[in-house]
């Protein structure tokens, strides 16, 4: 039942996707098939996981750039070790403002560009894919039997 719950949830996010205009986050199984769409006018998505060392939930935040590449912009953790530790955040770390989905934030030691992230999406690790003003996407779930590891990009939406 919890599966077929996740699958109606995705074919309503890819068919949501395929209606706005702008950027869009894809998420693509090993093959290149589109597994989920999420419109993202604002320009801004996170990759939420479980940290493997820490236990705790960490999140990767990105905006996209006008060339359609993705920039790692923050890094935030529930627990402020694994910032501190784990990451080895070269500033401080801040309280997360009121609102936040995670306890801490901070800068990572550089901010790199991506065209797409090739991640290992398994219930373990938890990963899920936050687009403000969107349900969040558990990305476990979209792999099924085609394997754990999916591909974020970003596409331009028409």
């Amino acid at each position: 039942m919890r599966a077929l719950a996740v699958a109606v949830f995705a074919a309503g996010l890819l068919t949501a996707g395929c209606a706005a205009s702008g950027p869009a986050v894809t998420v693509r199984d090993a093959g290149g098939a589109l597994l989920t769409r999420v419109p993202a006018p604002g320009g801004a998505f996170a990759v939420s996981y479980r940290n493997s060392l820490y236990g705790t939930l960490a999140e990767e935040r990105y905006r996209v750039q006008d060339d359609g590449g993705f920039r790692l912009v923050q890094l935030a953790a529930d627990q402020l070790a694994v910032l501190e530790e784990y990451y080895a955040v070269p500033g401080p770390v801040d309280a997360a403002p009121d609102g936040d989905r995670r306890n801490w934030v901070a800068q990572p030691a550089q901010h790199p560009v991506f065209g797409d992230l090739s991640i290992a999406a398994t219930a373990l690790g938890e990963r899920t894919l936050h687009v403000p003003g969107h349900p969040p996407v558990p990305l476990p779930p979209l792999t099924g039997a085609s394997g754990v590891t999916v591909v974020l990009d970003v596409e331009e939406s028409r």
